[in-house]
């Protein structure tokens, strides 16, 4: 398996599901560093969905906003599956972190890694263009999010209604 991988796709792809299947191919234990927080029902709902589908073999870390230190907390032997960044970049906009900082921290930690990461994120970019600032910033920061993390990366898988498309592999 590729070291890093990009796993993106837009919501209900497939993209969560498929990223764990290429984990989960690797020799256990592995670790999934969770962005997502349960601030309603719904969302409860999903994290729990999420969770059910994970074995004991999964070692879950909870990062909705340190993200970098969950990754260098992680052995660096251990695979690793980050769900998801789009999450993650929500809730640090949110919390008006410096962004030009963090992101940089994370990539220092990406390269630090010996097993394989599977990075998700979501594709936000090929719909309609928002129609307030917050939401025309965050879809712009996603972008280059997504951009810095597929240069980085040795393979990125685009998910289209449940299927794979591979964009770049370079083994």
């Amino acid at each position: 398996m590729a070291p890093l991988t990009l796993v993106l796709g837009g919501a209900r792809s497939g993209k969560s599901r498929y990223a764990e299947n290429l984990i989960a191919a690797l020799q256990p234990p592995w670790a999934f560093v969770a962005t997502a927080e349960a601030g309603d029902a719904e969302m409860a709902g999903r994290i729990a969905l999420h969770q059910s589908r994970r074995c004991d073999n999964w070692q879950t870390v909870e990062a909705p906003h340190e993200l970098t230190n969950a990754l260098t907390a992680v052995a660096v032997d251990r695979p690793v599956l980050v769900d998801c960044l789009t999450l993650w970049l929500s809730n640090r906009m949110l919390a008006r972190a410096d962004l030009e900082v963090e992101i940089p921290r994370l990539e220092a930690a990406l390269s630090g890694r010996r097993a394989p990461v599977v990075l998700v994120s979501n594709e936000v970019g090929l719909g309609i263009v928002p129609d307030n600032e917050l939401a025309r910033g965050f879809r712009d920061l996603q972008g280059r999010l997504n951009q810095r993390m597929a240069a980085r990366a040795d393979r990125v898988v685009l998910m289209v209604a449940g299927l794979p498309v591979v964009v770049k592999d370079t083994k």
